[in-house]
């Protein structure tokens, strides 16, 4: 028999024996190519047909094999293809029959376990069925990938791609059929999957995309949020055996703040001077470490604040419950301090818990323009003209030792801080389902605004100090070469100029505040604190909490630049104002746009232009602009870039 078939590492080969010693042979194959194979390998030997004709009719034969009635008649025990072969056909099979049931054999893995060159063993029972089972659970997943992907190349969005939308751009599960039959579908339709998802109406607009692909990653169970059963009726007690203060405490926000967790007071001290008082909104006297409420807020550790919408960190019935709202008297967490005749010089400080009457809400945006530095450097506290406003004299107070608070700082500092930066803020108005933006620029060195910051950054100093005196860890925040840290151990925070740093005064709206807040309540009480020294419970906040912040930080930037996109767009604009913050960097001249200008000449930070918005994408966030001409140098302060870390004025801290 001068040819032969044989196995070439799972390849069946046929070709014709040109010599054979010992254990190997030469052969031709049928393309003329010659090679050596071990004798092992060979599987059959015959005379006829020609080897190039031997596979060809095999496998044509081999399709008329069924293989479920191959399996019935193939013994249990291991078995020799051409044993097989003479039992199928009820007699010695000529080689294109045997080598036609090898093929229908190695094709069937299902149905037979290759144990070897041309030896098999059929798949016992409760095997082949289950085998059989994923195959045509595998068949319906790929019908149904097919079926889904072909809905959405025609412009139909199936049912289970809704449901799985946002997890999809996410994090989506790659096995999946959802991800699988969309993959497809961006094959046909050659479109990104943001495009595509949101061509078929998975989401309601290119802000919804944005807010659905962040909650799928960040709030899986949803933004609601419930307050378990008897969570605030607990702390009532306690609460209402607080001493009441002596004060009336009034707050300083933007028209749109909810959370009020910060107010001041100023009271006349009987032998001249005055004690101002910093009060902080107390949770922490009804929030346990721990309990159902803690929990919650230790799982989303901030608020998420975002143009015309927030996600608060605690339910709002607790928010309710402690926001220090007007007309009402609340619990708080308060910082005294006595200043001398001059307003300027800080004589003795105390800190206590206490129930806390709120006369007023101020808001600065409204407020701005009346209570300017011109009113508030009148020398009323010698005399001077009163402030036509019920909180004048008291905002004066507050004025003059922020100023004095400010320049001890920058000594520190060795460096005057940045001012005559410019905050914009977002006012989105729905009407009859349409919505609409105003971007609204402030100074953000306004004095309401210093006056806030530096109250802020007394109080999260002196109450950081408190902590590190008495060997009572918390969440620190330290800045040396230029670098914020967050430490459980107190350091100079040279970006402030102070030498001890915290947050401590928003404990409604983060849970590094409130962590904080339940360490000076117990040290103040003389208890023992929630933390002790190198506790890993604390550990893990700060991670946690750096991770998160970070995230909410970058889409709330990210949600700032979509409504600029949406304003943009509202506006109408097609030439535009800019400002040059550095080398190709622009931003707009009245909204937070930063953009990269190609071509742009050489111009100084600061420089006004004029450029032509050629495209604006408000799925991917993108501006395609050109340069116009350059404006007028008004002398106007350079743009600064988009904020990244810790700023060293306390409104951009807090």
């Amino acid at each position: 028999m001068k040819h032969l078939l044989f196995d070439d590492n799972g390849d069946f080969k046929a070709g014709s024996a040109l010599s054979e010693a010992g254990a190997s042979l030469q052969v031709e194959l049928a393309s003329g190519k010659r090679t050596k194979i071990k004798s092992s390998h060979v599987l059959l030997r015959f005379d006829a047909p020609a080897p190039d004709a031997l596979l060809p009719q095999a496998r044509a034969l081999a399709e008329g094999i069924d293989v479920d009635f191959l399996w019935e008649c193939a013994p249990q025990q291991e078995f020799d293809f051409g044993e097989l072969a003479r039992d199928y056909f009820g007699r010695a099979p000529t080689p294109v029959e045997a080598t036609a049931l090898l093929l229908r054999l190695h094709g069937a893995p299902v149905h037979f376990h290759r144990k070897g060159r041309g030896r098999f063993r059929a798949a016992p029972p409760e095997i082949l069925k289950a085998a059989l089972a994923a195959l045509e659970r595998r068949r319906l997943q790929e019908q149904a990938i097919e079926a889904q992907a072909q809905e959405m190349a025609a412009g139909r969005l199936p049912p289970a791609i809704a449901a799985a939308a946002a997890q999809l751009l996410a994090r989506p599960d790659r096995g999946s059929v959802e991800w699988k039959a969309l993959e497809r579908a961006l094959g046909l339709t050659r479109q990104a999957p943001e495009r595509l998802l949101l061509a078929l109406g998975a989401f309601e607009s290119a802000r919804g995309l944005h807010l659905a692909r962040f909650a799928a990653e960040h709030f899986p169970h949803g933004f609601a949020l419930a307050v378990p059963e008897g969570a605030l009726e607990a702390c009532a007690p306690r609460l209402a055996a607080l001493p009441l203060a002596d004060v009336e405490a009034f707050s300083i926000d933007d028209s749109t703040t909810t959370e009020i967790d910060d107010a001041l007071s100023v009271r006349l001290l009987p032998a001249g001077g005055w004690r101002i008082g910093v009060h902080i909104a107390a949770p922490g006297l009804g929030i346990a470490s721990g309990d159902a409420i803690d929990a919650i807020a230790r799982e989303r550790m901030s608020t998420l604040y975002m143009p015309g919408d927030k996600v608060t960190m605690l339910p709002e019935a607790v928010v309710s419950a402690f926001s220090l709202d007007a007309g009402r008297t609340v619990p708080a967490l308060s910082l005294y301090v006595d200043v001398d005749a001059s307003g300027e010089r800080i004589v003795a400080r105390e800190s206590r818990a206490e129930r806390v009457p709120i006369v007023d809400n101020l808001r600065h945006d409204l407020l701005d323009d009346a209570l300017g530095e011109d009113a508030l450097d009148e020398r009323a506290l010698g005399g001077g003209a009163p402030l036509a406003h019920p909180h004048g004299d008291a905002l004066r107070v507050l004025w003059r030792l922020t100023l004095a608070l400010a320049a001890q700082r920058e000594r520190v500092r060795g460096k005057p801080e940045a001012r005559f930066r410019t905050d914009f803020s977002f006012y989105v108005e729905r009407l009859d389902g349409d919505e609409r933006v105003r971007i609204v620029q402030r100074r953000r060195d306004a004095p309401l605004d210093r006056i806030v910051a530096e109250m802020a950054i007394l109080a999260n100093s002196e109450w950081a100090r408190l902590l590190d005196e008495r060997g009572v860890p918390g969440v620190f925040r330290s800045q040396g070469t230029g670098r914020v840290r967050t430490a459980t151990h107190a350091a100079p925070h040279q970006g402030l100029g102070v030498s001890h740093y915290m947050w401590s005064t928003s404990p409604l709206r983060r849970y590094t505040d409130l962590v904080n807040q339940r360490q000076l309540l117990a040290v103040l009480e003389g208890a023992k604190p929630p933390f002790a020294p190198n506790d890993a419970a604390l550990f893990s906040i700060v991670s946690a909490f750096e991770a998160r912040h970070a995230a909410y930080a970058d889409f709330q930037q990210r949600m700032e630049r979509y409504w600029c996109l949406r304003w943009v767009r509202q506006e109408g604009l097609r030439r535009a104002g800019a400002v040059v913050v550095r080398e190709d960097l622009v931003r707009l001249a009245d909204a937070p746009l930063y953009f990269r200008l190609a071509g742009l000449p050489e111009l100084a930070p600061g420089r006004r232009l004029v450029v032509e918005l050629l495209a604006t994408d408000e799925v991917d966030l993108s501006v395609e602009a050109r340069f116009v001409e350059t404006g007028p140098d008004d002398g106007a302060p350079a743009a600064e870039p988009p904020a990244e870390g810790e700023d060293a004025l306390a409104a951009q801290d807090e």
